[in-house]
């Protein structure tokens, strides 16, 4: 409802989650800042546990369900 284009929003987390570089300044006590997780070599069924927001493609699913 803030940007009043769920498209354009879709498309802007697409690109951030598509980024192949991977942040070196990120760590395990900073990773939670980032819209995406920037610890992509981390794997883990543990990674999601305290998640605070859908993952990306849901989110991405969801916004342009609004369309």
């Amino acid at each position: 409802m803030l940007c009043r284009n769920p498209e354009a929003l879709a498309r802007a987390l697409e690109k951030i989650s598509a980024d192949p570089d991977p942040l070196e300044v990120a760590n395990k006590a900073t990773a939670h800042l980032y819209i995406n997780n920037p610890l992509r070599e981390h794997k883990s069924f543990l990674n999601g546990m305290f998640a605070t927001h859908p993952p990306m493609e849901e989110r991405v699913r969801l916004l342009r369900a609004m369309t």
